[in-house]
């Protein structure tokens, strides 16, 4: 039994899986990291203990770390934030950016941070 696809049908789906194969084959871009970034750590003591990313700064998302450090923070300066699958990291840009914030980039879990800044993970 042959399945008749129409045409457009046809094309719509090569185009999706052109742009589903060239979205997974790609790299993560890029993040330039200089010497006055400033790489925050959300997760827990415990899990940055396990291992994190080298020169990071520790801010306990949860235990409530990082809005008690928000008014020792540089409002200017750049931030890259990350967790273990990006929830409180998302949340934690979310509450720097009500802050004033305007330079922070959630990088998401610990391996996508390491991958796109090139820095690596270290336990200590």
């Amino acid at each position: 039994m042959r399945i008749f696809v129409s045409l457009p049908i046809r094309t719509f789906i090569a185009v999706v899986v052109v742009f589903f194969i060239a979205g997974c084959s790609s790299t993560a871009a890029a993040i330039e990291v200089t010497e006055s970034t400033v790489v925050i750590d959300v997760r827990s003591a415990e899990e940055f203990g396990a291992g994190h990313l080298a020169g990071a700064e520790l801010l306990d998302f949860n235990a409530g770390d990082l809005e008690a450090s928000l008014t020792q923070l540089d409002p200017e300066a750049d931030y890259l934030v990350y967790c273990r699958s990006g929830n409180r990291s998302a949340q934690a840009v979310a509450m720097m950016e009500d802050a004033g914030f305007t330079k922070v980039t959630d990088l998401g879990s610990m391996e996508s941070a390491a991958k796109a800044t090139g820095i690596s993970i270290v336990k200590d």
